[in-house]
Formats: C-alpha cells, structure tokens, sequence
C-alpha cells in the first residue's frame, strides 16, 4: 500500500505508523460513567469493511499525523488529510 502525505508525496506504508479509528472522540473525565466510558473507549473497537477513517503517522519522513480514508477491504485510498485541520474542523463544529 502507498500512501500520498501532503507534505512528502506518495510514499511505501512502511514510512507510517497506525494508530487507529479516526472517528473516536475521547470521553468526558468529569462524567459520572467515565470509567466505564475509558474502558469502552480504550479496549471496545469496530472492525469495519469498506470505507474508514483511520489515524496514521509519517513517522520515517515528516513527522506528520494525517487521517487517512481507505477502503479496508481494498486498501484503495479516498482521502488523506492533515490531522489538525480534521482536528480544527471538527472544533469549530464543520465535520
């Protein structure tokens, strides 16, 4: 698999580290059900077939995080964006 970083170019997926689902959003500690929520959070995953937002690191080239949208039963590749302009969108209410 090839994964083209907006910085770098279209580089082996040997260059990134995987972090996981895109789409979680970390619990509220202050909750009442956080600890339950944490666990859910940490050990409960989907395994999705078809189109998925997934966190990735350009840990041998720039250091970037970026969310990449894949197809996992392809691996064909939708969408790669910077983390923190997913990040800001998300912030500012635009995702």
């Amino acid at each position: 698999m090839r994964i083209p970083c907006p910085y770098c170019g279209v580089r082996g997926v040997d260059e990134f580290s995987y972090l996981g689902d895109a789409s979680l959003t970390r619990p509220d500690a202050s909750a009442p059900n956080a600890e339950a929520a944490f666990a859910d959070y940490v050990y409960l995953r989907d395994n999705p077939a078809g189109r998925h937002r997934e966190l990735w690191q350009h840990a041998a080239g720039c250091q970037s995080w970026l969310v990449v949208t894949r197809d996992t039963r392809t691996h064909a590749i939708e969408q790669v964006e910077a983390a923190r302009d997913v990040a800001a969108a998300r912030a500012s209410g635009a995702e």
